[in-house]
């Protein structure tokens, strides 16, 4: 299809119009500035919308949550742990934004595929590892590669990590972190590549007087099977289904080591007030209840059970025969 041209005489009466002030040039130029025009970079494509980001960013912070009270734990010491910022880079910025030597560790996330990586900074892993050692907790000279003791300390926190990981992301999705290598070099570690998306959640944590970023980075096709399930609703309905089970099994366990009274009635009979301030030791008392008849067995103020007496190990006891039904006792209905 051919394109519309203006031909000589409209263009003849466009320049007239211009030229006698009919029309403001400034007035044209001014209105088409005045459209929003939203810039979109084809490098960095937006990949998650913002209700994925709102609900990573909920998660993420019961997660720092959790790390704060774990780490303080550790080290013996005040530590508090804050969500810096959740956001969508390149892999490749994030690579570029980190010092060198640092401390990243490679993660497996099943039944995903693919890696993540999960990166803190040199002054805040010195100051764990010397916290852990017996120290003060202070940061001595410049950054530099780990030595093998060193590794194995801290690759011990990264795995206490992973089970507070696992637990802020049951909410949403059930996914397992496993600890899989340390690198010193984020120019080594490709778990994509470096023009892919990639989720990035930052965490300011401090130890005492030192400071600190963790980083946790996944990539955009590790997420991709799960985005569905990635929303602040899905989150806050989970948030409460767990909070009801973990409330119930709470309840459970804390009514299991409860002690209850439990008594055994042999029978029973009326006497007067006058017969009662007569008794006097050795008299015998005459039940209403056979000697072949059940016992009944209470438990607190209801009676649950029927059973017979007897004796094991030469201590009294009962079998218990039946249990109860609620309110059949003419007793429990008085």
């Amino acid at each position: 299809m051919t394109p519309d041209v203006l031909s000589q005489s409209e263009i003849d009466s466009l320049l007239d119009v211009l030229t006698s002030g009919e029309v403001d040039f400034e007035e044209i130029s001014q209105a088409s500035a005045e459209k929003n025009v939203k810039g979109y970079d084809f490098r960095r494509p937006d990949k998650f919308s913002k209700d994925q980001l709102r609900a990573i960013q909920m998660i993420h912070e019961s997660f720092s949550r959790q790390l704060t009270t774990s780490l303080s734990t550790m080290v013996r010491s005040i530590v508090t742990c804050e969500v810096a910022s959740v956001d969508q880079v390149a892999y490749e910025e994030f690579v570029r934004s980190m010092v060198q030597p640092t401390v990243m560790g490679v993660l497996e996330m099943y039944p995903l595929e693919g890696n993540a990586v999960v990166e803190m900074n040199p002054n805040l892993v010195f100051a764990i590892i010397d916290r852990l050692l017996g120290g003060k907790g202070e940061v001595f000279g410049k950054p530099r590669d780990l030595t093998d003791i060193e590794s194995t300390v801290i690759e011990r926190v990264f795995m206490r990590m992973l089970e507070l990981l696992e637990d802020s992301w049951s909410t949403v999705i059930d996914v397992r972190f496993r600890f899989d290598s340390m690198e010193s070099n984020p120019f080594f570690v490709q778990i994509c590549p470096g023009t892919d998306m990639v989720l990035l959640v930052t965490l300011r944590v401090s130890i005492g007087d030192v400071e600190g970023m963790v980083s946790l980075c996944i990539p955009y096709f590790v997420m991709e099977p799960v985005m569905d399930k990635l929303s602040s609703q899905i989150w806050f309905a989970s948030t409460g289904k767990n909070k009801d089970q973990d409330h119930r099994g709470f309840l459970t366990a804390s009514l299991g080591t409860v002690k209850v009274p439990v008594h055994l009635e042999l029978g029973d009979t009326v006497l007067s007030l006058f017969d009662v301030m007569r008794l006097r030791v050795g008299d015998v008392i005459r039940l209403d209840s056979m000697l072949d008849d059940p016992v009944r067995v209470r438990v607190g103020s209801r009676i649950k059970f029927t059973g017979r007496p007897g004796t094991v190990d030469g201590r009294y006891s009962v079998e218990v025969l039946e249990v109860a039904d609620d309110g059949s006792s003419e007793e429990e209905e008085e």
